[in-house]
């Protein structure tokens, strides 16, 4: 699906997405991302719902520096998964929620909340099959 916005120049904001890739100002990610409106896309070094550990959400309060985002929203595949708190105790510590929602709402979500220059980031987790593992049964 391709978004079109107004008003975010200057901004990062998803402009295309499917199942598997994000397009952030038109240019296109198949990998696990962190976008803040301001920053550069960070890459997000996890592959798989089930390898999440706490340190992958402590990168957003580190990537974040002087952004003091209030909200994360986490997208993943198509219906929301949510994590336990304890894997996100250091975004708590910090003020900082976090809201799950399916990729595809989580994308939609985050462009609205930059046009009303909300405090935001966006963690898009995009899985890859392992290798050598069927997803089939």
């Amino acid at each position: 699906m391709k978004l079109h916005l107004d008003s975010t120049s200057g901004m990062n904001t998803v402009t295309g997405y499917g199942d598997n890739y994000v397009d952030v100002n038109r240019q296109r990610y198949d990998h696990s991302i962190f976008i803040f409106p301001q920053k550069p896309v960070m890459p997000w070094p996890v592959s798989s719902f089930d390898m999440l550990t706490p340190e992958n959400f402590d990168m957003l309060v580190t990537f974040s520096g002087e952004c003091r985002i209030e909200v994360v929203i986490f997208g993943t595949s198509a219906r929301p998964r949510f994590v336990h708190p304890r894997m996100t105790g250091t975004l708590a510590f910090h003020h900082i929620g976090i809201e799950s929602m399916s990729f595809h709402a989580a994308c939609r979500t985050y462009n609205i909340l930059v046009i009303e220059e909300r405090k935001v980031a966006l963690a898009l987790l995009i899985e890859k099959p392992l290798v050598g593992h069927s997803t089939t049964p």
